[in-house]
């Protein structure tokens, strides 16, 4: 069964898969404006770092596309219009504040400010073929920055497959499967690829509170595969361990720092003090766009802070006092001296990191 793949463009419309209605309904959430899939990343429609950024790609095009059909770009002999060099610049001045949009969305996540920088080079360096021109360059930007996704999250499959023995159990937290990325997956890619390789593999999943995209999501993506899975609460983590129940544990990333900190879903730091202790390998999967080499270390990572009704509540249902004081960090940063490994789609990275992520990109 081919993995989802939860953004793609159609008809004039951003089609998302809305994340926040899983595992009950499968259903689709269609974005008519970029302020509508700007909306849709904030409030985790769609989620998982690659993923939010293939969205915000395609949402600048649209934005793009609104810029080039107004009036004050509109072509020569259109009462108003604005042309040449002129209706070009204030184009690309009107598209940054689209771009700062999306930057604003999630902070956390460098796939999303890579993709918003890279699409901006792209409007910069087509700026002679003019507002519509320049429209049609993003959306076919936007194209390919999906499909890369998906090969860059087949080559981390590769790449990482080779870490699982056969009859291996993985614990994973949060979800790194198709949903989150362009239609496969980075720590849920490794797993898709060792099963295809013949091994026998079983999947611990942490629920992953507050929103449980543990439990609603990547139990129902592996399930949909018939991939083994058993769904675990985040505080059994260090008993399973304890037990001799884990093998190794595979996350996901959302930034990656040049010395090899990683931020993740809240929760991933404490498995990997726990791993540490009961002698495990630790190992993050993502792509290089997640890597931030402009950051020396985590301590500079921003982390996003989020409403309290997300841990106040489970669905529609109250589960705290009201007015109870919350505290929301969406991600947390585990120290370079935790990770065995960085599984990226240029290889497996192991330390030092600070040398040896910074080679990945003078290849």
């Amino acid at each position: 069964m081919e993995p989802i793949r939860p953004v793609r463009y159609q008809g004039g419309r951003l089609i998302l898969i809305d994340q926040r209605r899983l595992p009950l309904e499968l259903v689709t959430m269609e974005c008519e404006t970029y302020e509508e899939v700007a909306r849709a990343i904030e409030e985790m429609t769609v989620r998982g770092a690659p993923a939010i950024g293939i969205a915000a790609a395609y949402g600048l095009a649209m934005g793009a596309k609104a810029l080039a059909t107004g009036a004050v770009f509109a072509p020569p002999g259109v009462p108003g219009g604005t042309t040449g060099t002129a209706a070009t610049e204030l184009f690309l001045g009107a598209l940054q504040g689209v771009a700062e949009r999306f930057k604003r969305t999630r902070p956390t996540a460098k796939n999303l400010f890579w993709a918003v920088d890279r699409m901006m080079g792209v409007a910069t360096a087509q700026a002679a073929r003019g507002p519509m021109g320049i429209s049609v360059a993003l959306f076919e930007e936007a194209e390919a920055i999906a499909n890369e996704d998906v090969e860059m999250n087949r080559r981390i499959g590769d790449y990482g497959q080779g870490l699982i023995a056969d009859g291996a159990t993985v614990l994973t937290h949060c979800n790194a499967g198709a949903l989150a990325t362009g239609g496969f997956g980075t720590a849920l890619g490794v797993i898709r690829a060792a099963v295809a390789a013949g091994k026998r593999v079983h999947v611990l999943a942490d629920e992953t509170r507050p929103l449980l995209q543990g439990a609603r999501l990547t139990t129902w993506e592996l399930s949909q595969e018939g991939i083994p899975v058993t769904l675990i609460t985040d505080s059994m983590a260090g008993y399973m361990m304890q037990q001799n129940k884990v093998d190794l544990i595979i996350v996901g990333a959302d930034r990656i720092a040049a010395n090899g900190d990683t931020a993740n879903k809240i929760g991933t730091y404490s498995l990997a003090v726990l791993a540490r202790e009961h002698d495990l390998p630790f190992y993050v999967a993502a792509p290089c766009s997640t890597i931030d080499l402009e950051l020396n270390d985590g301590s500079r990572i921003i982390i996003e802070e989020r409403r309290a009704e997300e841990v106040t509540h489970i669905g529609q249902t109250v589960i705290a006092p009201v007015g109870i004081r919350v505290a929301n960090p969406a991600f947390d940063v585990t120290p370079a001296r935790y990770i065995t490994g960085i599984i990226t789609d240029r290889g497996v990275v192991r330390p030092p990191y600070q040398e040896n992520l910074g080679r990945l990109f003078r290849r």
